[in-house]
């Protein structure tokens, strides 16, 4: 009996588990920062650069690179989408329209941005969970450390590489060459 339980168990987690690696970034749906659900099939065969972002961070002044990142590249199918998240020491306190008009005025984001979520825990939005198991951080953790975590992601789809908070929009800049 107990042989027959444990191949259950075995046979239902490889079901589960074939299952996500059937699936793709293209799968998900989110709600931008104007409260609008957007597809994100809407980035197909475009890279992407995903990042939790913070207004209130020592890691802000990042937007600014981003933001040249993506002038620079947008027009070689670049894209870059910004997810602000509260989780990390409150450094995200606002509404989405504080948040848009914080990114439009101080940095002149012109990238997307996303509505405020978690990226971390029980309510963390399910684009996070599959990011995260398909690239874990330092030393084989999942959970996102820190504002502005990145992932690349290739005109596939396929998460590339995730880099931790202290890595500049910059040091990035010939991987995303590299993909465009």
């Amino acid at each position: 009996m107990l042989g027959k339980v444990i191949l259950l168990f075995l046979l239902i987690i490889n079901i589960a588990l074939s299952k996500d690696s059937n699936m793709s970034i293209y799968d998900f749906k989110v709600i931008d920062i104007n409260g609008q659900e957007v597809s994100m099939s809407k980035y197909k065969d475009k890279v992407i650069l995903i990042v939790n972002v913070a207004s209130k961070c020592g890691f802000t002044k990042q937007y600014e690179g981003l933001e040249k990142l993506y002038e620079t590249h947008k027009d070689k199918n670049f894209m870059i989408l910004g997810f602000p998240s509260n989780q990390f020491s409150n450094q995200e306190p606002g509404t989405n329209e504080e948040i848009k008009e914080f990114c439009s005025l101080t940095y002149q984001v012109k990238f997307d941005m996303f509505s405020k979520v978690d990226v971390n825990g029980e309510n963390e939005i399910a684009l996070y969970t599959y990011l995260k198991n398909k690239a874990s951080g330092i030393f084989g953790t999942k959970d996102i450390k820190w504002n502005f975590t990145k992932f690349l992601v290739d005109r596939n789809g396929k998460i590339i590489n995730r880099y931790g908070s202290i890595t500049k929009p910059e040091d990035i800049e010939e991987d995303i060459k590299d993909l465009l």
